[in-house]
C-alpha cells in the first residue's frame, strides 16, 4: 500500500497549534489552573496539540454559564422558527467545514479520512438538519377532564413541553464530532444549554463546533464545552447541582456511577453503554451479504462502535464457508494511518485502549484459541492491532463476555437457531443484534426474541435520525433519535383552567 498521506488543510494546522482553553460564554478561555492535556495522533503516537486540563472552578463557570443563559431565556425565549433557522445555519457551517473537520477528526481519533468525512461529518450533518426541524414540531396535548367540584365549574387542561434547563453532554472518544451533535442538537432543539465534555483524548472537533455554533447565530452561554479528565472535570459536571439532565454514552461501568451521582439530585439521564451484540446467521442466509454485512459491522472504525457485531453465531451447515469468506475478506484489508484514503484498518484511538485490545488477544493466544489475525500493522509508534477472527472460543475467555470495542470478531458453529438465541441472549448487555435469513417467518421470529434496544435483518450497525436508539438490560436507558427525541429534553407541564 502507498504511503501517500491526505495533505493538512492550513486551517487545521493553525487549529493544531493554538492555545485551546475551555469554550466558555461564547470564548476560549483560559483555565484556571495551569495543567494541560496533551492529544495524540494514533496513527504515529506523536503530541498534535494540548488542551485547557479543567478545573472544578472551570466546571463551575461553564454551568453558570449555561445557567444564566437559560434563566435569561436568551435561546428559548425566541420563536422556534428562529432557532430552527440558526440550527440550519450551524448544519451549513458544518458542511461546509467539512473537510477541515474530517482532518481534525482522523487526526485526534485516528480512524479512517475517509469515514470522518463519510460519517462523522457528512451522516453528521442528517443528523442535524433532522433535529432543527424538531424544534417547530414540539407539540402538548389538549386534554378532557372530569373535575366535579364545584358543581357546574368547567375546565379546560392541555398540557406543553417546556425545556429541561442546563444539560451535561458527556461525548465518548469513539465518534466524539458525530455523538457530540447527537447531545447539542435535541439540547437546542428543545430550548435548552449545554455544556458538553468530550473525552480528555478527542477534544478538538468539539472545540471549533462550539466555534461554528457562535457563527451561526447560537447566543452566547448556551454552548460551552470544557476540556478534562473525567475523574475531575467529569465528576463535577455530572454532580453539579444546576445540571438538570446528564446524557452520556460510554462504558457501562462509568454510566452506573453516573446514575448513582444523579439519583442523589433525581438529576435525569439518559445512558447509551456498552454492548456485545450478538449476530444470527442461519443456514439459509445468503452468504456474500453476510460476508460484507457483517465485516462491515464488526471492523467499521476498527470495531470502536457500541453497536458493533462482535459475536457471530452460525449454524453448522454454512459455519466452515462463512469462516473461509470472512478469512479471505480479512486477509484483503489494507492497515495503514487514518490519513491514507487507501487504508481500511486504522489505529485504535489511544496507547491505552490499544493495550487493553492487545491483553484481551494475549490472554486468548495464552488459551491456546484459534485466532485469524488480518494483514500486518505499520512499523513504528502507532497504536495499531491486526484484526482478528477468533474461532470457536472457549466460553471462559473474557473476550467472549466482555465488551472488546477493537478489531476484533468471535466465530461461534452452533447447532441450529435455538442454540444460537440462547447464547446470543445470555448476557448482560443488550444494545443490538442481527439476524441473517432469506426467511420473512424466521427473521420476524427472531427478531422479537431478541434482547436489545435495536435488531437488524440482513444488516448490522447502520442507524438513522429517524429509528430509535438505544440499550436494554446494562446497556443503557432511554432512546435518541426519532420524532419523539426532544421528549427526553423536556418537561411536560400540566395546565389546568377552570372558567
Amino acid at each position: 500500500m502507498s504511503d501517500t498521506q491526505v495533505a493538512r488543510l492550513a486551517s487545521v494546522e493553525q487549529f493544531l497549534t493554538r492555545e485551546h482553553g475551555n469554550f466558555i460564554d461564547g470564548r476560549q478561555q483560559a483555565s484556571s489552573g495551569e495543567q494541560r492535556l496533551t492529544v495524540w495522533d494514533p496513527a504515529t503516537g506523536r503530541a498534535i496539540a494540548t488542551t485547557a486540563d479543567a478545573s472544578r472552578e472551570d466546571v463551575d463557570s461553564a454551568v453558570a454559564s449555561a445557567w444564566r443563559a437559560f434563566v435569561d431565556r436568551r435561546w428559548s425565549g425566541r420563536l422556534p422558527a428562529e432557532r430552527e433557522r440558526i440550527l440550519l445555519r450551524f448544519a451549513d457551517l458544518v458542511e461546509q467545514h467539512g473537510e477541515e473537520l474530517a482532518q481534525l477528526e482522523t487526526l485526534e481519533q485516528g480512524k479512517s479520512i475517509n469515514i470522518s468525512r463519510a460519517v462523522e461529518v457528512g451522516s453528521a450533518v442528517n443528523w442535524m438538519r433532522y433535529t432543527a426541524g424538531l424544534t417547530t414540531k414540539i407539540a402538548g396535548q389538549t386534554l378532557d377532564v372530569s373535575i366535579p367540584m364545584p358543581p357546574g365549574a368547567r375546565y379546560q387542561a392541555w398540557t406543553r413541553k417546556e425545556p429541561v434547563g442546563v444539560v451535561a453532554g458527556i461525548v465518548p472518544w469513539n465518534f466524539p464530532l458525530m455523538i457530540a451533535l447527537w447531545k447539542i442538537m435535541p439540547a437546542l432543539a428543545a430550548g435548552c444549554s449545554i455544556v458538553i465534555k468530550p473525552s480528555e483524548t478527542t477534544p478538538l472537533t468539539a472545540l471549533r463546533l462550539a466555534e461554528l455554533a457562535i457563527e451561526a447565530g447560537v447566543p452566547e452561554g448556551i454552548f460551552n464545552v470544557i476540556t478534562g479528565s473525567g475523574a475531575v472535570c467529569g465528576a463535577a459536571l455530572t454532580s453539579h447541582p444546576q445540571v438538570a439532565k446528564v446524557s452520556f454514552t460510554g462504558s457501562t461501568l462509568t454510566g452506573k456511577h453516573i446514575a448513582r451521582t444523579a439519583a442523589d439530585r433525581l438529576t435525569r439521564v439518559t445512558l447509551e453503554l456498552g454492548g456485545k451484540n450478538p449476530a444470527i446467521v442461519l443456514k439459509d442466509a445468503d452468504p456474500q451479504w453476510v460476508i460484507e454485512g457483517l465485516m462491515a459491522g464488526s471492523f467499521l472504525n476498527q470495531g470502536q462502535v457500541c453497536a458493533a457485531s462482535s459475536r457471530l453465531y452460525i449454524e453448522a451447515p454454512i459455519f466452515d464457508t462463512l469462516v473461509a469468506g470472512f478469512e479471505q475478506a480479512l486477509k484483503s484489508l489494507t492497515v495503514g494511518p487514518g490519513m491514507s484514503e487507501r487504508a481500511q484498518i486504522n489505529a485504535l484511538a489511544s496507547w491505552a485502549h490499544c493495550e487493553k485490545v492487545a491483553g484481551f488477544l494475549h490472554e486468548a493466544e495464552q488459551s491456546r484459541a484459534e485466532l485469524i489475525r488480518g494483514g500486518a500493522v505499520p512499523e513504528g509508534d502507532g497504536y495499531y492491532i491486526q484484526p482478528t477472527l477468533v474461532v470457536n472460543p472457549d466460553a471462559a475467555l473474557r473476550l467472549t463476555r466482555e465488551e472488546v470495542f477493537g478489531p476484533v470478531v468471535n466465530l461461534v458453529r452452533v447447532a441450529d437457531g435455538e442454540e444460537a438465541l440462547r447464547l446470543a441472549n445470555d448476557t448482560e448487555y443488550g444494545l443490538t443484534a442481527s439476524v441473517w435469513t432469506k426467511d420473512l417467518s424466521q427473521a420476524l421470529g427472531y427478531s422479537e426474541r431478541l434482547q436489545a434496544g435495536t435488531v437488524w435483518v440482513n444488516t448490522h450497525t447502520l442507524i438513522d435520525p429517524n429509528l430509535p436508539f438505544g440499550g436494554m438490560k446494562q446497556s443503557g436507558t432511554g432512546r435518541d433519535f426519532g420524532t419523539d427525541w426532544l421528549d427526553g429534553w423536556c418537561e411536560t407541564k400540566s395546565v389546568c383552567v377552570r372558567y
